[in-house]
């Protein structure tokens, strides 16, 4: 059903703001809420009227990051392909959608509540089962676990060299490196991989 014009525009205006909050607590998780009316071109109290602090609209970004990551693995877990074709293709959509940016930039910035623990939860089971089935197909090294996951997927987001275009084929070619060093294992790895408390500890606001 079509939105009224009020609501098409209230939509409108919630993608905008959305989105120019992204762009710019990723560049400066301190940037005042003004900041974002400013990036997003509308006025202060429209913003205020979605989101009335700061805090509400960083647990939007988060959530909206962890429901695009969800519907990734949910693509995956669903594609019957052959595994390992199945995992890289999730590696390399998980980093062109970027989702792990918001993280790097937001862990411990604001108190998350209940319902982005829930999806993260569920992003974990998720993440957890595909895991499982390509280990079960033999097509990835037996040591490397769920758990590494978002690790690599923020070494992938860490990185920015010129533009977004040149970023984005740099990111795609040190995942290629990554996916080669996981599709057979040649030296153990150091170490254990991080437990779910340690990845969790930085969403603590000191």
């Amino acid at each position: 059903m079509a939105l009224n014009g009020r609501k098409a525009q209230a939509a409108r205006n919630d993608e905008i703001i959305v989105a120019a909050a992204r762009e710019v607590f990723i560049a400066d998780p301190s940037a005042p809420i003004a900041a974002v009316a400013d990036h997003a071109g509308v006025g202060i109290s429209a913003l205020y009227r979605r989101y009335p602090s700061k805090d509400d609209l960083l647990r939007k970004l988060c959530f909206d990051g962890l429901m695009t990551h969800i519907e990734t693995l949910e693509a995956a877990l669903s594609d019957d392909s052959d595994a390992w074709t199945v995992f890289e293709t999730f590696m390399r959509r998980v980093v062109e959608k970027d989702t792990h940016s918001i993280t790097i930039a937001l862990a411990g910035k604001f108190t998350p509540s209940q319902e982005l623990y829930d999806a993260a939860g569920r992003a974990g089971r998720l993440g957890a089962e595909l895991m499982d089935r390509t280990r079960q197909a033999g097509a990835i090294r037996a040591d490397f676990s769920d758990a590494d996951l978002g690790a690599v997927f923020e070494q992938m987001a860490a990185i920015h060299i010129g533009d977004e275009e040149r970023t984005s084929a740099l990111r795609q070619r040190y995942l290629t490196l990554v996916l080669d060093g996981l599709r057979t294992a040649t030296t153990p790895l150091p170490s254990t991989p991080p437990t779910l408390e340690e990845r969790a500890q930085r969403w603590v606001v000191s």
